[in-house]
């Protein structure tokens, strides 16, 4: 085979570049994610000096037991909820503000820089900002609900607990859709609206009939990013809820939980392989939704 049949022909840097890549990816990505199937039919603990025996499928029957599955239902369900509420509500609303962003606006662009400034705060930060609003003794939200003669625990309440994360969660993710979305609409060429004002289509017409079909390669992207975001999250519900809140327990935070909390965090012995096995499940349940939501997204493109 010649050499111009490879994808870069005989140019030396650009194959050099893919090579590294390449090299990048499997040192950093492949190889641990090898690491972690292999752990996960041991009983490796993470502590010096223990023996470390193969198990095989034990952690897995671990998982679905029944002195666990109530426990993992719980993080499961919550974790779909978490995934598929902010994911909807986020791209909504991120459509709209971008569809908004993109008139124009008098001082769009430090509207647009608030926006997106969320994006940039780390995790603990965020987790100060909501957890003082949010304080039941004297927070903001607490003088709000007092003037309906009511008071919440907020992250303390079951019942709120994981609506505020997910909303807290929407009010970080939100920016970077804002983005993409704008970037596909300055995409679209001014003359198909003019053309369907022309035609006498409404304001709300022009968005559905061209914005959204138009966007469709950006709505694929935001929903891809926020879904498997979504269902890997476990630092914001760690940070406002703690570990061990049956309320916003979720799959990955379960993970670290096993791995990393020990028995004061969970009420169980720590064990790096059963919390290995739990990641390789939530690894098939990302890949399996990821792929679903992908070839729906994929062909909802072509028809439009």
């Amino acid at each position: 085979m010649s050499s111009s049949a490879f994808p870069f022909g005989r140019r030396l840097s650009l194959r050099l570049s893919f090579g590294a890549g390449i090299a990048v990816i499997a040192v950093f990505v492949l190889v641990p994610a090898v690491a972690v199937f292999v752990i996960s039919f041991t009983d490796i603990r993470g502590l010096p000096g223990l023996p470390i025996d193969w198990v095989g499928l034990d952690n897995y029957a671990r998982f679905f037991s029944a002195a666990k599955l109530d426990y993992n239902l719980n993080a499961l369900r919550n974790t779909l909820v978490y995934a598929v509420v902010s994911t909807v509500v986020a791209n909504v609303l991120a459509l709209g503000i971008a569809v908004l962003f993109n008139q124009r606006l008098r001082g769009r662009t430090f509207y647009r820089a608030v926006v997106f400034m969320p994006t940039i705060l780390g995790v603990t930060v965020i987790g100060l900002i909501w957890s003082l609003f949010f304080n039941p003794s004297a927070g903001p939200a607490a003088t709000i609900w007092s003037w309906f003669g009511a008071d919440s625990a907020f992250f303390g309440d079951p019942h709120l607990a994981l609506a505020l994360v997910i909303f807290v969660q929407i009010w970080i993710n939100i920016g970077v859709a804002v983005v993409i979305y704008l970037a596909g609409l300055q995409a679209i060429p001014d003359e198909l609206y003019e053309a369907a004002a022309i035609d006498g289509a409404s304001a709300w017409q022009r968005l559905r009939m061209v914005t959204v079909p138009l966007l469709a390669p950006s709505v694929t992207a935001n929903v891809l990013l926020s879904i498997v975001g979504s269902l890997q999250n476990y630092q914001l519900a760690y940070v406002l809820t703690g570990p061990a809140n049956p309320a916003t327990q979720l799959l990955s935070l379960a993970i670290y939980s096993q791995a990393f909390g020990g028995s004061t965090l969970t009420g169980a012995s720590q064990s790096q392989g059963y919390a290995a096995s739990i990641s390789v499940i939530q690894f098939v349940i990302v890949g399996v939704i990821s792929l679903l939501v992908l070839s729906y997204l994929r062909r909802r493109e072509a028809r439009l």
